[in-house]
C-alpha cells in the first residue's frame, strides 16, 4: 500500500486508495454472481448481537498491540528495507486530514473501506471456498494469501515481504473470527478497528523524525505477548455460530 503514494498523480491519494480496493474485491464478488451464490450466503453477511461486535471491535484493539509487538520484534533483527518507513511517513502525511469532515473521508479510505474489502475477499469469498479443507488448513492458505497482498515493493524495485509476518498473523485470527461466528461482521469490524487505530497514532509515531528509530525488543515483547493473550482470550469468549459446526463437517 505504502508504494501508492507515488502514484497518487492528480487522481489524489484518497481515491486512488478507495478504487485500489475495490479492484481487489471486485473480481472476487463477480465470480460469485456469475456462480449465482447469493452474495450474503456466500460472504457470510449474517448479523450479529451487541455483545458480539463490542468483542470483535475489542478484538481489533488487541490486534493492533500484537502486530505492534511483530513489528517491534521484527525490527530489531530484520531492518525494514529502503523506502518503507518514508513510505509510510509519506502516506499518512497525505492523509493527515484538515478537519473533522476530512478525517472522516480519509478514514473512510485507509481505514473503512480496505477493512470491508479485503474482508469480503480473504475471510468471505476465499475461506468460504477452502472450509471443505478443515478449519486449520483454512485459517493458513487465506493467511498466507492475505500476507501475500501485503507486499511492498522498495526503492530499488525489489518487493519486500517487511510486512507479510505481520499479514499472516493478523490473517490467522480474522479467519478464526470469522470460522467461529460463522459471520463476517466480527472481522470486519475487528479489521476496521486495527485500521482506525493505526490511522489515529501514525502521526505520533512518525514524528520520530527522519531514520531509522531505535528499537525497542522489551516494549516488542510486552505488546506481543499482551496483544496474543488479550486477543486468545476475546475469541474464546465469542460464541460459536450456528452453522459452524455443519459448514466445516460437511
Amino acid at each position: 500500500m505504502y508504494g501508492i503514494i507515488g502514484i497518487s498523480g492528480h487522481l489524489g491519494i484518497r481515491p486512488l486508495l478507495v478504487l485500489s480496493e475495490a479492484a481487489l474485491v471486485l473480481p472476487g464478488l463477480a465470480l460469485l454472481v456469475l456462480l449465482e451464490r447469493p452474495l450474503a450466503e456466500a460472504l457470510a453477511l449474517r448479523p450479529v448481537g451487541g455483545r458480539t461486535a463490542l468483542l470483535a471491535v475489542l478484538c481489533g484493539g488487541s490486534l493492533w498491540a500484537l502486530s505492534l509487538g511483530i513489528f517491534e520484534l521484527q525490527y530489531v533483527v530484520w531492518p525494514p528495507p529502503e523506502g518503507f518507513l518514508e513510505g509510510f511517513r509519506r502516506l499518512h502525511e497525505a492523509l493527515r486530514p484538515a478537519g473533522p469532515v476530512d478525517a472522516l473521508v480519509s478514514i473512510a479510505a485507509i481505514a473503512l473501506m480496505p477493512a470491508a474489502a479485503e474482508e469480503m475477499l480473504f475471510r468471505g469469498v476465499v475461506v468460504g471456498a477452502l472450509v471443505p479443507l478443515g478449519r486449520a488448513a483454512t485459517v493458513v492458505a487465506s493467511a498466507v494469501l492475505f500476507g501475500l497482498i501485503h507486499l511492498d515493493v522498495s526503492s530499488t524495485g525489489v518487493p519486500a515481504f517487511y510486512r507479510a509476518p505481520f499479514a499472516i498473523v493478523v490473517g490467522s485470527v480474522l479467519a478464526a473470527l470469522r470460522l467461529r461466528t460463522a459471520s463476517l461482521i466480527p472481522a470486519i469490524l475487528a479489521h476496521a478497528t486495527l485500521n482506525v487505530i493505526t490511522f489515529t497514532v501514525a502521526p505520533w509515531m512518525a514524528e520520530s523524525g527522519p531514520g531509522a528509530p531505535p528499537a525497542q525488543p522489551l516494549l516488542g515483547a510486552a505488546l506481543l505477548f499482551g496483544g496474543g493473550a488479550m486477543t486468545l482470550g476475546l475469541l474464546a469468549r465469542m460464541r460459536v455460530g450456528p452453522s459452524v459446526g455443519s459448514t466445516l463437517d460437511s
